[in-house]
């Protein structure tokens, strides 16, 4: 019984989660959706079409046909649209015919009627939607029509010029940065250009920069080889302190010997009584 009701409330909030995606989905279908056409110039009858403002190439558009009866015994023998889409945004192409009524029918009076339909437009499509209104009506024996009206509708987003404009910016950019660094680096070579010519009162050219670079390989190689002469010699007269020292004790010594030898020979001996 308990996981009867976990189910159940699992359920419900399945549920109530999906109307609430569907309404969502629905306010903003609702809200791309614009009023192209609106037909109330026609005795007893109204007609609006309302269709998707924009998309891009490869996607569904919305339309949609709302008729009013404003008048007694009308009947409307047909009624259909002829949705064009511009093939390269130039050759104009049929895209769908959307047939609301196909045969003759009679509408109750303040009678108010909708139809949904959808429109694929294709991948080469874009520019403008262009639409044609084909209908005809009669009120009791008086017919009206046929009458052909034509109206642009969706705007379709050439998403092609969008990318080549936007791959444009990005090399405009790119080219902004590069040009700002060759200029930065222009700067330094000169800098370097003076200090070269300061320092060594020649040109900065490949030839004097390999005429230099051998030059400083000798200058190393004669550092390398003075160093190795200088740690030489510093071990030398390390030896030659070491041999002066131990001379300079034994004279030392040599000369304290000598003393004590020489006071000792000239002490007079003691008298005993």
């Amino acid at each position: 019984m308990e996981k009867l009701k976990k189910l159940s409330t699992v359920l419900i909030i399945f549920t109530l989660a999906s109307a609430l995606i569907c309404i969502a989905k629905a306010q903003a279908s609702a809200e791309n959706m614009e009023s192209f056409y609106e037909g109330e110039g026609y005795p007893g009858l109204s007609i609006n079409v309302k269709a998707t403002k924009e998309t891009n190439p490869g996607s569904d558009i919305n339309v949609t046909i709302w008729i009013e009866c404003t008048a007694k015994n009308l009947s409307i023998e047909y009624l259909y649209l002829s949705v064009y889409g511009f093939r390269g945004g130039q050759e104009r192409i049929l895209l769908k015919n959307i047939t609301h009524i196909a045969e003759r029918i009679f509408l109750d009076y303040n009678n108010v009627s909708e139809g949904n339909y959808i429109v694929y437009i294709f991948n080469d499509v874009w520019y403008r939607i262009y639409t044609e209104l084909h209908f005809k009506y009669a009120i009791k024996e008086t017919s009206y029509g046929p009458y052909t009206d034509g109206f642009t509708m969706t705007d379709v987003k050439n998403v092609y010029l969008e990318e080549l404009e936007n791959t444009l910016k990005n090399l405009n950019e790119s080219y902004q940065q590069l040009n700002d660094t060759y200029w930065g680096l222009n700067s330094t070579f000169k800098q370097l250009y003076q200090a070269f010519w300061e320092s060594f009162q020649m040109n900065l050219t490949a030839e004097n920069f390999v005429l230099l670079n051998q030059t400083f390989w000798e200058l190393h190689q004669n550092y390398t080889s003075l160093n190795q002469t200088y740690w030489d010699l510093k071990g030398s007269i390390g030896g030659l302190d070491t041999t002066t020292n131990v001379a300079i004790v034994l004279a030392i010594t040599t000369v304290c010997f000598a003393a004590t030898t020489i006071y000792l020979m000239m002490r007079k001996p003691k008298q005993y009584w």
